[in-house]
């Protein structure tokens, strides 16, 4: 079969650009429109109206194969075969007056548990995305087959026709297992490609007893290996992208006998309210071969990253190799460090504490956050919300097969796990303020470091995790968050308002050890 050759997927197409090389990408989504060149050479295109992801437009089809493992409910939507295939043939009619651009590539750095995958996307613009945000061949060795693990097909330009095609609106995100394709359409939001193919991996690895998180990665000159878990916007890429430590990858990784693993060849960075200087290797990352989404330039043809009038979840696609401090080959060993980012809008939770393994699998079943503005459509402001694993909606098994590999890896490998509050202080959000990034890194840093291994520790009376009474680089007054707060009653009624969300929350766990349900807060 020639490389460009869909027939595999019954689908023909009026000419298939394959593999084509960033530079006649970047040519093409110009010809086709789709976007214009910043000042700095990044190609900037806007997505219309899906600006951020659509979870309740993703369905899985439900088939035998797989029906007793998916953790079943208002994330992950169940569809018929029925309703795939028919919105499957809609698209390839749809495609067949179309040029389609054409990737082949992996995810998944380690050898042993990576699957192929091709993407066939209807905009050029999304083809380059998939060069820089899956794992390219010419970097990581040779293709494996022509045809591969999983085909994703990405067509923006058909629109559903809501119920009547058996699903929810215009957009739609359909996983089919067992024929091994990702079907998207309607939105022209490119995170649906790279998170379809997370939460294919999600669903694969722990059959083969690897543990995929939702996290940030790097290392440091004496290979010790720091993860971060997170949501969109508490801070994994920033934090991760740190100037004394190579970056392994800044979202998806795994986690196997031998260490971590990168997933992506790139990264999908926030850039609202970018800082040149604050996040230099961010900002300086995003030249010719980036692809910026809805963010607005100037007369001038620079980016206004300031500027949130599309939305705020604006966002640039870049390859690593456009970060020099990074690890090559996309690998590290054991980590020695975890970190559960949170950004708490209710401005209760400690800036930094530390948590015994039924702590942290308490907490990372709990996955507690704020959604912040933009990350999802009809976001506005941050709300308090729960996300399992820090990723409900890429994780379709239950929580507790994840926490459980999570339990496994802390007890094996005597890992320190830390909880960090990016979010705000000294009150509520419209109150309080949020947390400053300087001392956020000198947290991250004494956690990483060692720095507070020899700390003197404070249990918090309602959510129970030990505080440092010191911490290199921040004022000690702000280590418990009380202080911050003027009316001190006023905090407590607070922190026990989001002591009651946990408790509620976490009812939801049915089969979870008893030490495990009382390693939460508790409301006297």
């Amino acid at each position: 079969m020639g490389l460009n050759n869909l027939s595999y997927l019954n689908l023909g197409v009026k000419n298939v650009y394959d593999n084509l090389p960033v530079t006649e990408l970047v040519e093409h989504a110009l010809k086709n429109n789709e976007g214009c060149l910043s000042k700095t050479g990044a190609l900037v295109v806007h997505t219309g109206k899906y600006t951020g992801r659509s979870p309740k437009d993703r369905f899985i089809v439900k088939q035998k194969s797989i029906e007793d493992k998916i953790n079943w409910g208002s994330v992950n939507l169940p569809i018929s075969e029925e309703i795939f295939n028919n919105l499957y043939e809609k698209v390839l009619n749809y495609l067949k007056e179309k040029d389609a651009y054409v990737f082949d590539g992996f995810v998944g750095a380690e050898e042993k548990y990576r699957i192929s995958v091709k993407t066939v996307c209807e905009y050029a613009s999304q083809a380059l995305f998939s060069n820089q945000l899956f794992r390219r061949y010419e970097e990581d060795g040779k293709r494996d087959t022509d045809i591969p693990d999983f085909t994703v097909i990405s067509a923006p330009g058909f629109k559903a026709d809501g119920e009547k095609d058996g699903i929810n609106s215009e957009a739609f995100i359909l996983v089919n297992f067992d024929r091994k394709i990702v079907l998207i359409g309607g939105t022209q939001y490119s995170g649906e490609i790279k998170k379809s193919m997370f939460s294919v991996m999600n669903f694969l690895l722990p059959l083969k007893g690897v543990f995929p998180m939702h996290c940030s990665a790097n290392v440091g000159e004496k290979e010790d290996v720091a993860i971060f878990f997170g949501l969109s916007g508490t801070g994994k890429t920033t934090l991760s992208t740190d100037p004394n430590r190579k970056l392994i990858g800044d979202d998806e990784h795994g986690w196997w006998d031998n260490g971590v693993f990168n997933f992506e060849g790139g990264c999908y960075a926030k850039t609202i309210n970018l800082d040149k200087e604050k996040e230099k290797d961010i900002y300086e990352a995003i030249r010719f071969g980036a692809l910026l989404e809805n963010v607005i330039l100037d007369d001038k043809k620079s980016p206004d990253y300031d500027d949130r009038s599309l939305t705020e979840n604006t966002r640039a696609a870049y390859p690593l190799y456009h970060i020099d401090n990074i690890q090559k080959g996309g690998k590290g060993g054991n980590p020695d460090t975890v970190i559960f980012l949170t950004a708490d809008a209710f401005g209760v939770l400690p800036p930094v504490s530390k948590l015994s393994k039924e702590a942290a699998m308490y907490h990372f079943m709990s996955g507690y956050t704020s959604k912040l503005a933009g990350t999802e459509r009809g976001i506005k402001e941050p709300q308090a919300t729960f996300s399992a694993c820090f990723g409900e909606p890429f994780m379709l098994m239950n929580p507790a097969v994840y926490a459980k590999l999570l339990g496994e890896k802390i007890d094996k490998h005597k890992v320190d796990v830390y909880l960090i509050n990016t979010g705000w202080c000294g009150g509520s959000y419209g109150v309080g303020s949020r947390m400053k990034l300087p001392y956020t890194r000198a947290m991250v840093t004494a956690a990483i470091e060692g720095k507070l291994k020899s700390a003197k520790w404070e249990e918090h009376p309602i959510f129970k995790v030990m505080m440092p009474k010191e911490c290199p680089g921040v004022p000690s007054e702000m280590l418990n968050p009380i202080n911050l707060w003027e009316d001190k009653e006023a905090y407590h009624n607070k922190a026990i308002e989001l002591a009651k969300k946990f408790k509620e929350n976490f009812k939801k766990f049915k089969e979870v050890s008893e030490d495990i349900a009382n390693a939460g807060p508790v409301i006297e």
